[in-house]
């Protein structure tokens, strides 16, 4: 068991969006399941045998899911950073991740059930952080333009 688990509140969609992030992620698994007993229905008012919570693994990170009510929302003050190797892939989660959602810049999005995500190319940092400060500031500039981020127009930046 990882120390620290990144807990999910959602209002009622917390098996549903669970079961769409792990479409997403090939590493991915749903865990346990616990529903709403008699005691904790009554105290929360959700219907008792309903999903309360649910673990799950993007990637090998563990996570989990609680459908708690409308009390609290996502915001963008918390992400998840996706690390992506090729611009394949960046393509094909900013597509997933963003159906039903909204896209956002410099790879930012926010998915259908209000969770902000950054897709992000491994070959970015390297770029922001080098020794030359005249490619870091291109490649800056480059993204600063951009919604889902291209990997060629940072390169091009980044060479000049």
């Amino acid at each position: 068991m990882q120390k620290i688990t990144p807990f999910l509140w959602f209002d009622d969609k917390a098996e549903e969006a669970v079961k769409f992030y792990v479409s997403i992620f090939k590493n991915s698994k749903i865990g346990s399941i616990t529903r709403y007993g008699e005691e904790a229905a009554e105290v929360s008012g959700r219907p008792k045998g309903t999903v309360m919570t649910v673990t799950f693994q993007l990637e090998g990170q563990e996570f989990m899911a609680l459908n708690g009510g409308p009390h609290f929302k996502f915001t963008e003050a918390i992400s998840f950073l996706v690390n992506c190797k090729t611009q394949e892939e960046v393509d094909e989660l900013w597509e997933k991740l963003s159906a039903g959602g909204e896209q956002g810049q410099c790879g930012w999005l926010k998915d259908k059930y209000g969770l902000s995500w950054q897709i992000v190319p491994t070959v970015l940092g390297k770029m922001l952080n080098d020794k030359d400060p005249k490619k870091s500031k291109r490649v800056m500039h480059a993204l600063l333009q951009m919604r889902k981020l291209d990997i060629k127009r940072l390169q091009q930046a980044y060479q000049g």
